[in-house]
């Protein structure tokens, strides 16, 4: 068994193996392997849609328990092309994923995920529910037209002044439709007078983003994202609307009327309270549809799974899986 650091988390590790698999209509999957090859397999959905796999995500894994399988889904991150919207659905994903796991030669494993991960292991779970082994949903997201009126629109009034700020990248007449503005600003390419719009798009969207996902005031003095790190935002924020857009293509059936395709297999949700970007109604409505599974509230996270509080029930739920195959019975530290 690794150390557990004083932050909660396991340490940082290298990936001991990676890959560019292709995938149908011209995308290349970057995926990277780490922990023990011959540990409890998992796979980790990253959040978004479009955000990239992030070495944090790995350290809630003992590395000495786990082969731990990180993906960039198509778009993101490492993966190419980066931003790309065309045939990038939910559904080119769980097929993805399949074609993964062959490809790695995994029988079954554990599927974890965190917001928009979180709805995809979901998807994922009615539509291969053979291959999983339990599931591990951090922060869940429905992706249900008023969840996602709720964040552009700010319905509940979480930080209306942040909202503001939000809005001023967004023409007066535009803002009743926040979405579709941000979306068309990010997927035209555009010259002149308006060459830097797709950065100022993604630089206000961030800082909102940051705002709602923060469990505390964030400082004026925080530092800003560099341009190489703006020209990334741009391509994850392009791929995020495309989705947004859609209701990520989980409205017809919506995601709610598919749990009952989930196998019969631990399953657990930890959620915030005080989460402003996916609702916590979200997940009881999730837990009251999966007899078999548990909610655990981890209040005081926000919608940070780097928090404390939420690393520490990430971690000691993963402890517990591998060492008694289910996910304990205790509430959240």
């Amino acid at each position: 068994m690794a150390l557990v650091l004083s932050t909660g988390l396991y340490p940082e590790t290298q990936p001991w193996r990676t890959h560019a698999i292709e995938v149908p209509h011209g995308h290349v999957l970057h995926v990277e392997e780490s922990g023990d090859p011959a540990g409890l397999c998992a796979v980790v959905l990253h959040g978004g849609p479009g955000s990239g796999s992030s070495p944090l995500l790995r350290r809630f894994f003992d590395p000495g328990r786990y082969r731990v399988i990180s993906i960039d889904q198509r778009g993101a991150g490492r993966s190419r092309p980066r931003g790309a919207t065309a045939h990038n659905r939910t559904e080119d994903l769980l097929e993805d994923l399949r074609l993964v796991r062959e490809r790695l030669e995994v029988p079954r494993w554990l599927v974890v995920g965190g917001s928009w991960g979180a709805t995809l292991a979901l998807a994922y779970g009615a539509f291969e529910p053979q291959a999983v082994a339990a599931l591990l949903l951090r922060a869940v997201f429905l992706a249900r037209a008023e969840d996602i009126e709720d964040f552009f629109q700010d319905t509940a009034g979480r930080a209306p002044d942040a909202w503001v700020r939000f809005a001023s990248a967004v023409p007066p007449d535009q803002r009743h439709d926040m979405l579709g503005y941000l979306a068309r600003g990010l997927q035209e390419p555009t010259t002149g007078a308006d060459a830097d719009l797709p950065r100022r798009l993604a630089l206000a969207w961030w800082h909102w983003e940051r705002t709602l996902s923060s469990s505390q005031p964030l400082s004026n003095a925080e530092p800003q994202p560099d341009r190489e790190t703006l020209d990334a935002l741009v391509d994850r924020y392009r791929v995020q609307s495309h989705y947004l857009l859609h209701c990520c293509w989980l409205d017809s059936p919506p995601l709610l009327d598919r749990l009952d395709a989930l196998p019969q297999v631990p399953t657990l949700l930890l959620h915030s309270r005080d989460d402003r970007i996916c609702r916590p109604e979200g997940a009881q409505a999730v837990h009251e549809r999966i007899a078999h599974g548990q909610l655990r509230w981890v209040d005081g996270a926000g919608h940070d799974p780097s928090h404390p509080a939420m690393a520490s029930a990430m971690v000691a739920a993963l402890d517990s899986y591998a060492l008694h195959g289910h996910f304990g019975d205790g509430p959240a530290s």
